[in-house]
């Protein structure tokens, strides 16, 4: 049978895959439902946008006028309020006049902290470094020493008191969360019994539990005569704490592991130890960086929490704030949202440092 040739019409051109209207076009105007529910989140978005910028920036009083800040009540926000109780809600308690003490110490803290997650920086120096740091901050926050004015712990707050505890508390909770989840994992049966009923423990009951039972049921068990200071009470159950969702955290990276990376490193003639520090660990704890950074993240957040044995920190120095002056008291959404975005800055760095660590630790498993 003679087949005929026939020329096939060219189709059309395919519609352009990539850039922001291809990505405006398959997501949010795919159809005719979906383009109009855009057009009205859209509508809501901006109207929400400019009552707000109307309450928070045109019709705001920003200086320290209380009058002012009475007229505007319920037409815009009264940042005064921060203006006048700003330096309390930072730093808390503190003593006024060596308030220049904590600003000190927490920058510093903060810079070994920043130089800590440096490449760079990961040397054998690096532990010298934050021993050094860790003496200076608290010879200037207890001061006592080199002329500087005694101030009990039960006085440190605001920022300096919540930096210092997330700080101090992960930096104790990583080890030992990876010591606990290789116990989980030993095959020496009462090392694994204690692990685990340590983790089980610690994990059964909440936070405000731990700093309660810290706080006041540890000292009944002290001998007569014999105190701890309230603040090491405090660091040591956060501490242990977040140690047992660390490692959790950490054991789940352990077993995601192909049993092939112990068995070559036994092959390879490497001690338990070796293999673990070489081998098992580096791979285990780049695969849980997300997991580590929300427990980092949650703890960060959960000191609010020692307010309950009158540590004061950035939470609780705002309540302390504004409970002692009844004439400010009705603007405490104004400071909430300032506490708000130093909470938000310090978590969004911390993200944005663990995306940073799941790239370079992608990089380093392409090659």
């Amino acid at each position: 049978m003679q087949q005929i040739y026939q020329n096939i019409p060219a189709r059309p051109m395919p519609g352009k895959s990539t850039g922001a209207v291809a990505w405006l076009k398959i997501n949010l105007f795919s159809s005719v439902f979906n383009s109009a529910m855009t057009l009205l989140v859209a509508a809501v978005a901006i109207l929400a946008v400019v009552k707000s910028l109307d309450w928070a920036l045109f019709n705001a009083v920003f200086g320290a006028q209380l009058e002012a800040c009475n007229n505007m009540r319920g037409i815009g926000a009264c940042w005064g309020v921060v203006t006048e109780k700003g330096r309390l809600i930072v730093m808390g308690r503190y003593p006024q006049a060596e308030h220049w003490r904590p600003v000190i110490a927490t920058a510093l803290m903060l810079g070994v902290v920043g130089i800590s997650c440096m490449p760079r920086f990961w040397n054998r120096w690096l532990g010298p470094i934050w021993v050094a740091m860790l003496v200076v901050y608290f010879i200037l926050m207890k001061g006592g020493v080199l002329g500087l004015t005694a101030v009990d712990t039960d006085q440190w707050g605001g920022l300096p008191l919540t930096v210092m505890l997330t700080v101090v508390s992960m930096t104790m909770a990583f080890p030992l969360a990876i010591f606990v989840a290789l116990g989980r994992r030993s095959n020496m049966p009462a090392i694994r019994t204690i692990c685990t009923l340590y983790v089980e423990l610690i994990r059964g009951v909440p936070l405000i539990t731990v700093l309660f039972m810290a706080s006041f049921m540890l000292p009944l068990f002290m001998p007569e005569g014999v105190s701890v200071d309230v603040l090491i009470r405090v660091v040591i159950a956060i501490t242990l704490f977040s140690a047992a969702y660390m490692a959790e955290v950490v054991r789940g990276g352990l077993q995601a592991l192909p049993k092939g990376q112990t068995e070559a490193a036994a092959t390879l003639g490497l001690s338990y130890w070796q293999a673990q520090r070489k081998i098992v660990l580096p791979q285990a704890l780049s695969m849980v960086v997300p997991s580590l950074m929300n427990t980092f993240i949650g703890m960060f957040k959960d000191t609010s929490l020692v307010t309950i044995v009158s540590l004061y920190e950035l939470t609780g120095a705002l309540a302390l704030a504004l409970n002692a002056d009844a004439d400010w008291r009705p603007f405490k959404l104004e400071a909430y949202f300032f506490i708000t975005l130093i909470y938000f800055v310090f978590c969004f760095a911390m993200s944005r440092y663990s995306l940073w660590v799941e790239k370079r630790t992608a990089v380093s498993k392409v090659r």
